[in-house]
């Protein structure tokens, strides 16, 4: 099912108004929770940590040293498990993750001068439980995956990183044989570099979706040709979050409930997916619930990382850059318990892993040559977090 919204700015504005009136009325704060100044001698990135506990944290993070400062909470309200920085603008955004009510995304605008963040407006989603945010940077769109309607939404961003109107609504149907697969659960998006179509990892219905994407009017659509291009998983995989390879013509899809990486070649003339290969991410002899969490390629692209949240660890994997296929290269613990999501800086050298079951952000360098990670014992403590995203 497709709904398209018209873009009406005198509507829009109104809207965001009302929703701002709102949310500042249930406690969301655009002024700071508590934010500290500090000096900044040495070269410094402000980290946004998305949390289960309804507020969303900043630290300071020393990209010489790899320290991390906590600066405490800088919003509470909605339940923000993700958060995304803008490419363009000292702006994070943040979803609304509850589940008994229609999804949101906020824009906030940051201070970097003490990580204090300022609402800048709310705009609905068409779907509940939002879950997910994807930013396409040549369209300046939103895209988020709303996990408990199964389906995803497309959200104009205007030029000072505010978010614009809803666009697009797309919603699927579909089940599998896990207790948690009754329904649809979109939950992850990327757009393909073309920029002509976007896939969509689904939890519930055990499969890829293929719609296109218009970068012009910010819409998502499907038909006939992106019908016959979805991807089916094997039943009860559980398809959580996917990459794009640093060329653009493989798809690395992390699988929730089966644990597995898959590879895929990507035709963008045709839209379509090709499987190349499938990996087990966990360890022989595992007899726990496998879960992976989250995955991500490096900055050059020619490693893959990997959060096995079922046991705490961290995968990486070489890229081989004619075929698309992976080989690992190491596992390592993850710092603390339950690895919920993780952000690599901009440098590439850091990667910041949040254990939520233990309230412990992480930090682990980077190897360049051999892409191994190192954990370095900086940490800092906050509460059920579940994303990182970084803002220079």
């Amino acid at each position: 099912m497709t709904r398209l919204f018209p873009q009406n700015r005198a509507a829009y504005h109104a809207l965001t108004a009302a929703c701002t009136a709102l949310t500042l009325s249930a406690g969301m704060v655009g002024a700071p929770l508590y934010a500290a100044t500090l000096p900044e001698s040495a070269p410094t990135e402000l980290v946004y940590i998305g949390t289960l506990h309804q507020q969303i944290s900043a630290l300071r993070f020393d990209t010489s040293t790899g320290a991390l400062t906590a600066l405490g909470p800088v919003a509470e309200g909605p339940k923000s498990t993700w958060v995304a920085a803008s490419p363009h603008a000292p702006v994070l955004y943040a979803v609304d993750d509850d589940s008994t009510k229609e999804g949101s995304i906020t824009a906030y605008a940051v201070d970097r001068a003490n990580g204090s963040l300022s609402a800048l407006g709310t705009v609905p989603t068409g779907g509940r439980g939002t879950t997910f945010l994807r930013f396409d940077t040549a369209s300046m769109t939103l895209l988020g995956a709303n996990y408990n309607s199964g389906s995803v939404s497309s959200v104009a961003v205007d030029a000072d990183g505010s978010v614009g109107p809803l666009v697009s609504t797309l919603a699927e149907t579909g089940s599998g044989p896990n207790r948690r697969q009754a329904s649809a659960h979109a939950h992850g998006i990327a757009i393909d570099p073309s920029g002509r179509y976007a896939l969509v990892a689904d939890l519930g219905a055990d499969r890829v979706f293929v719609y296109r994407f218009d970068r012009a009017t910010h819409a998502l659509s499907q038909d006939d040709a992106t019908r016959a291009a979805t991807f089916v998983a094997p039943p009860g995989s559980g398809p959580r979050h996917l990459e794009f390879s640093a060329n653009g013509q493989f798809v690395y899809l992390l699988t929730e409930l089966s644990a597995q990486v898959m590879v895929f070649r990507w035709d963008a003339a045709q839209g379509t997916l090709t499987h190349v290969q499938s990996l087990p991410i966990g360890t022989d002899g595992f007899d726990g619930v496998k879960s992976g969490a989250e995955i991500a390629p490096g900055r050059d692209g020619r490693f893959v990382y990997v959060e096995n949240r079922g046991e705490n660890s961290l995968v990486v994997y070489r890229v081989n850059a004619d075929t698309g296929e992976l080989s690992l290269v190491q596992r390592i613990a993850s710092g603390g318990d339950k690895p919920w999501g993780f952000g690599i800086d901009g440098s590439g050298r850091w990667l910041l892993v949040a254990n939520q079951r233990s309230g412990k952000v992480s930090v682990f360098s980077i190897d360049a040559a051999s892409g191994r990670l190192t954990d370095t014992g900086q940490s800092a403590d906050v509460t059920d977090p579940s994303s990182v995203a970084f803002v220079r």
